[in-house]
C-alpha cells in the first residue's frame, strides 16, 4: 500500500501532541528515504504508541489510512478536537469495528459495533454510494457537526469531505445516530448486526459518550481496501 504525507505536516508541526511531534521529526530527518517508508515508519511509531485502556485495536492498516486523514484535516485547520473516530468496514458487522481515539494522549477512548447500509451488504460492506436515496454507506474521511434531536433521538450531523466519495452526507441525512438493531441480541437472534439507511449507526447505550465525545469537528474517517488514503488534493475546501 502506497501512502503519501503532505509537507504542509510540517508546517503545523507545533499544533501537534508530543507522539505525533516526534514521528513528523523523524519523517524529515530522512531525507533520502521515499515518502511511503517515511509515513509508513511514522504510522507504525504512532500505533505502537496507543494506549489501548482495554479494548482491542485496530487493524494497523485501517489506523494508518485514518492517521493520514486525521493530519490532512488537521494541516487543513478544520478540527477543532484532537480526536480521531476510526470506523473499518473491512470488518464483519458482528464485531466491533468502530474506535474513537484520543490523539493528544493516543488512548482509545471507545470500541464500539457500527451498523452500515442495508444496501452496502448484509453481514459484510462491500458496496457504497455518495448518492441520495441509495441506502449505501459512504467511506472517506468526515469532519463531525453539531448533535441535534431527530427521530432517533440525540444525533449527530456529519460532513463528508471528499468530493464524489461522501461529499453529499449532509444533504443526504447521513448522521451518527442510536438503532435498536446495533446489539449483540440483534446478532444473536439475526446472526448479524442490523443495517441502516446508510449511517453510522450505534448501539443505544453508548450513543450518547461516543457522539458528545466526538461532536463538533472532530476526524471521522471510514476505511474500506476499496478506498484510497485521503491526501491533500481530494479534501474539501472547510
Amino acid at each position: 500500500m502506497v501512502y503519501r504525507i503532505s509537507a504542509v505536516i510540517i508546517f503545523v508541526l507545533t499544533s501537534f501532541s508530543p507522539i505525533e511531534k516526534t514521528a513528523v521529526k523523524k519523517v524529515s530527518a530522512i531525507a533520502t528515504v521515499p515518502a511511503a517508508t517515511a509515513f509508513e515508519t511514522e504510522a507504525s511509531t504512532v500505533y505502537n504508541s496507543l494506549n489501548a485502556n482495554h479494548f482491542a485495536l485496530p487493524d494497523i492498516t485501517s489506523f494508518a489510512q485514518g492517521l493520514q486523514a486525521f493530519y490532512e484535516l488537521k494541516a487543513s485547520g478544520a478540527l477543532k478536537k484532537d480526536i480521531l473516530t476510526l470506523i473499518d468496514f473491512s470488518k464483519s458487522s458482528n464485531t466491533k469495528r468502530l474506535w474513537v481515539i484520543d490523539m493528544a494522549t493516543n488512548t482509545v477512548l471507545y470500541q464500539s459495533l457500527v451498523a452500515h447500509g442495508r444496501n452496502s451488504g448484509d453481514e459484510f460492506a462491500n458496496s457504497f454510494s455518495n448518492a441520495s436515496e441509495s441506502y449505501k454507506s459512504s467511506l472517506g474521511l468526515y469532519v463531525t457537526g453539531e448533535i441535534y434531536n431527530g427521530k432517533h433521538g440525540a444525533s449527530l450531523k456529519l460532513d463528508g469531505m471528499e468530493k464524489g466519495v461522501n461529499s453529499a452526507a449532509r444533504a443526504r441525512g447521513v448522521v451518527m445516530h442510536a438503532a435498536d438493531y446495533v446489539s449483540e441480541s440483534f446478532i444473536r437472534n439475526n446472526h448479524r448486526l442490523g443495517r441502516s439507511q446508510g449511517c453510522p449507526a450505534l448501539p443505544a447505550e453508548l450513543t450518547h459518550d461516543i457522539i458528545e465525545t466526538i461532536k463538533n469537528k472532530s476526524c471521522l474517517y471510514i476505511y474500506h481496501p476499496s478506498h484510497t488514503a485521503a491526501t491533500t488534493a481530494k479534501v474539501m475546501a472547510s
